[in-house]
């Protein structure tokens, strides 16, 4: 089977969650025997062609524009519509996968999949399909307990409040023109599910991410010297990790965090993260504070693993909707309990108190108790980290992920 990917980002030198599941099922793909084909963009001129990569057959286009054009660009852009079209009617795939292409593939790609392949499916990762950034208007901010129902439907003037210049009235409605060239959209969580439906984004199916479990062995002496690198022995080790922004609960946790201090006074929060205008803020919040925080910058592979195994807890207190942050299948693939947001698809991976705990973020209180609870209960911790991993390899593997996408190719092919 020809199986062609497309994603505005691929192998770049930030990975986000989204370009790590699409390189992840595009190598699955591959090494099960399917011809594997990659189309994505680049920001510089000199980087674009074709070359291989495991096996794998990346096209690179170039792409650029300022933002300020993102609402229009990315229903059609000129920049990238016909090369798309050129390399689809010469690969002439079985299957189109589109995953993030509201920057710079463009949603007009799906026409052209639709017209040169036998079927096109697309996975959304968030709510750009009817949002311009990151959904927080259902998140009420005087609310301080975990709702059972949340009403993520947006409205014209919510997003024109909250966009203004940026807004484009007909963006969404196009958006839904092309998705009808779309056989399937596959949504990585049921929250993000009922967030699309509630919005008029219909024909969807949850198919959850996963991860490559066999991947996440670690190597003693490895694990060893990184602690040794950071400084890590003796003491408890708080994990936090990601775009380090508010949306992710930076300024919450380290409210939470100086709770904690009062009664763990070896904490320590552990901060992975690419160094931009984030970082940067939150190292200012601390600055002149004595706050027990160790920033390591960007870390992937080895580093990354071992990070999650010198922690004690993973926190993910993310105050928008996160559809399915990596973070929690990662930590918890390494037997660590989870204290994650009640915001998003978080309480789908983690169980409230057998994997870990779900909190609301806003109540920096309650998310500090919880935190110190696990902290002073080894055993519990270690039971949680123990059904953390169970659920992984049962509800989350890679292999699950691979086998649910394929049955529906084979449904079109």
């Amino acid at each position: 089977m020809k199986i062609l990917i497309l994603s505005d980002s691929f192998l770049s030198d930030y990975t986000g969650g989204a370009e790590v599941i699409a390189f992840n099922l595009a190598n699955g793909f591959q090494k099960l025997g399917n011809y594997v084909y990659v189309i994505t963009t680049v920001r510089e001129k000199s980087k674009t062609g074709q070359y291989d990569y495991h096996g794998l057959k990346v096209f690179r286009i170039y792409a650029d524009y300022h933002e300020r054009w993102r609402a229009y660009l990315s229903l059609y852009n000129p920049q990238t519509v016909n090369q798309i079209k050129k390399i689809i009617k010469q690969i002439k795939p079985d299957i189109v996968h589109v995953h993030n292409i509201h920057y710079y593939l463009s949603y007009h790609s799906l026409k052209i999949a639709k017209k040169y392949s036998r079927a096109v499916f697309l996975t959304a990762h968030d709510v750009m399909l009817f949002h311009y950034d990151k959904l927080i208007e259902f998140v009420n901010q005087n609310d301080l307990s975990i709702p059972k129902k949340f009403n993520y439907k947006i409205t014209h003037w919510q997003q024109l409040e909250r966009f203004r210049k940026r807004y484009n009235p007909f963006r969404n409605i196009v958006i839904r023109h092309y998705l009808k060239y779309v056989d399937k959209i596959f949504a990585v969580s049921q929250t993000l599910k009922d967030s699309l439906l509630q919005n008029n984004v219909k024909n969807v199916e949850v198919i959850y991410n996963g991860i490559d479990i066999a991947q996440w062995q670690i190597n003693d002496e490895k694990l060893k010297n990184f602690k040794k690198k950071y400084n890590l022995f003796n003491k408890k080790i708080v994990f936090f990790a990601g775009r380090l922004s508010d949306l992710k609960g930076r300024k919450k946790i380290l409210k939470a965090m100086k709770i904690v201090k009062k009664q763990i006074p070896d904490i320590l929060l552990l901060v992975a993260g690419e160094k931009d205008s984030y970082t940067e803020t939150m190292i200012e919040l601390v600055k002149n504070e004595n706050f027990p925080i160790l920033f390591t910058g960007w870390i992937e592979g080895d580093d990354l693993k071992n990070a999650y195994h010198s922690s004690d807890i993973v926190v993910t207190p993310s105050i928008c909707l996160d559809s399915f942050n990596l973070i929690n299948i990662e930590g918890m693939i390494c037997k660590k309990p989870v204290v994650g947001t009640c915001f998003g698809g978080t309480s789908e991976i983690v169980i409230d108190n057998k994997t870990g705990y779900i909190v609301n973020p806003l109540d920096v209180q309650t998310m500090a108790e919880k935190i110190i609870d696990l902290l002073k209960n080894s055993q519990k911790a270690i039971q949680f980290g123990q059904a953390g991993y169970e659920r992984v390899k049962k509800h989350f593997s890679f292999e699950k992920q691979i086998q649910e996408t394929l049955k529906w190719y084979k449904k079109y092919i």
